[in-house]
């Protein structure tokens, strides 16, 4: 299959794919609430008090469709149900339906309100106030109510919906102003577990499309990105002995570069994240650099969605046969390198003026990652190192990426806050600024922040399934890491760059 087949085939199959799970995420859901038929098989609101000072409590207008449809049908298209309860037990309450027209006709002139709106968390109503100096007659007088009750403590009533405009007033049963009541709305169908299926099968059914296009798709881009012909690396490295593995993603071999590795070096990690200071650096662009990046999250939106499904296949692939299929790695690795080049230029170092390219592929960008395919891996282990032993290490990631937060809450819930910046964001921020100020990146800083990086990534990459090595505890941000372990970062002449590392 040629690139641009996979690239559409790739692209389907993501769409079907998220379609396909939110309408299996929904109908399951639904189904799921359906089901339980706790309080009658009513899907309830939380019972909240209303006070208003007006004559009556009048609902928004209510649109119920179907004209033409039979009154009788052997199944519950719907039923509302309202429960009303006076603050004070001494009190008669009203609670009634009607048709929108007639309920106007009634309170014609009369001081009411209209309920505009509710948020029940925290709960606050809105209210519509409509003045007037009429007084009406009672409510359970009219003869117009298609629903009422009237009476102390607890009523209700429940209303078989019906094509029309409708609405529901409370008010207190002498017609009184001032209510005050608890009010609790449900609402059941016996059309909504049928409906939950439905949509459930056909989320399935369109996922059952979508996730071989993806896989395909993406195992036709994990060749295409290393088909012979293409480079395979942006600077001159050396070959890798015999032995050795000899896929696109292999990292070389120390020994090959006549540098002697140090007894105290700690061994490279099989995962190699690059990354190369400009030392021309705008000292400005950085503040568009998220804007000018946007084609990229769009396309990487996608990737990613691709890199869990491929990751899932990958994980049944590890679990019988004990090998990551070889397209799907490369695959993977490539959405991983595409990801750390945005990163790289826009948000987590700014190392680089230079626009990303499109592409899974390496690439001659100071920004690579390079990650050596396991010739066989644990079928035991995958089951438990993607969640189980990443523990330790997935508290170190939260900590440095995840948003510090700060928040308060005043009386009665009438504001919250929540704000943050990660530690990574924040030494970038820190970097960028000095960068403004005086011309120049901070080289000790962006070491760190690329050890920082580098750990990060280490923790993806033995998360997604790619090495059965467990990461170290390190930030490696030595300066000569790459020569000294026999690489050279891209684009890098002969001598230690501080820029370059794993």
């Amino acid at each position: 299959m040629n690139r641009a087949g996979s690239i559409a085939m790739l692209i389907i199959g993501i769409v079907l794919s998220l379609i396909g799970v939110s309408l299996a995420a929904g109908g399951l859901a639904v189904a799921v609430l359906a089901s339980d038929q706790r309080d009658d098989g009513y899907f309830t609101s939380p019972t909240e008090r209303y006070a208003v000072a007006s004559h009556a409590l009048v609902s928004p207008r209510l649109e119920a469709f179907g004209e033409g449809t039979a009154e009788r049908l052997p199944f519950d298209v719907g039923t509302l149900r309202i429960r009303v309860t006076a603050s004070d037990p001494s009190d008669e309450i009203f609670i009634g339906l009607a048709p929108q027209d007639a309920v106007d006709d009634y309170l014609e002139g009369v001081d009411r309100t209209v309920l505009r709106d509710v948020d029940f968390n925290p709960f606050r109503p809105v209210y519509r106030n409509i003045s007037g100096s009429s007084t009406p007659g009672t409510p359970d007088s009219q003869e117009f109510w298609a629903a009422a009750a009237s009476g102390p403590g607890e009523q209700e009533i429940t209303w078989n919906i019906a094509a029309g405009d409708w609405t529901v007033v409370v008010m207190n049963a002498d017609a009184s102003p001032g209510i005050s009541a608890d009010l609790q709305a449900g609402f059941r169908s016996e059309l909504i577990q049928p409906a939950g299926t439905a949509i459930l099968l056909i989320g399935l059914v369109t996922l059952a499309i979508g996730v071989p296009l993806v896989v395909l798709g993406a195992v036709g881009l994990g060749r295409a990105a290393h088909e012979p012909g293409q480079p395979t690396s942006t600077a001159p490295v050396p070959p890798a002995p015999a032995s050795s593995d000899q896929g696109s993603e292999s990292i070389p071999a120390p020994a090959a570069t006549g540098l002697a590795t140090s007894a105290l070096t700690p061994p490279p990690y099989p995962a190699q994240l690059i990354g190369r200071l400009d030392p021309g650096l705008s000292r400005w662009l950085w503040l568009v650099k998220w804007f000018l990046a946007i084609p990229h999250y769009f396309v990487l939106f996608f990737l990613w969605f691709a890199f869990a499904v491929t990751t899932i296949v990958a994980w049944f692939a590890i679990l019988f046969t004990g090998r990551y299929p070889r397209s799907l790695f490369n695959f993977n690795v490539g959405v991983i390198r595409w990801n750390w080049r945005v990163a790289f230029y826009a948000y987590a170092a700014a190392g680089t003026d230079r626009y990303p390219p499109f592409t899974l592929a390496r690439a001659d960008y100071p920004a690579d990652v390079v990650v050596e395919y396991p010739e066989r891996l644990s079928r035991g282990l995958v089951l438990i190192k993607s969640w189980l032993l990443l523990i330790p290490h997935l508290l170190f990631v939260a900590a440095i990426t995840g948003s510090a937060t700060w928040g308060w809450q005043v009386q009665r819930g009438e504001y919250d806050g929540t704000g943050g910046l990660s530690l990574l964001g924040l030494l970038v921020l820190i970097a960028v600024v000095t960068l403004l100020f005086t011309g120049s990146y901070p080289r000790p800083l962006f070491a760190f922040i690329l050890g920082l990086n580098r750990w990060t990534t280490r923790v993806l990459v033995y998360g997604a399934l790619m090495r059965d090595e467990y990461p170290p505890f390190r930030l490696d941000q030595d300066t000569d890491d790459f020569l000294s372990h026999g690489a050279a970062p891209p684009g890098s002449p002969a001598e230690p760059e501080p820029s370059s590392g794993r």
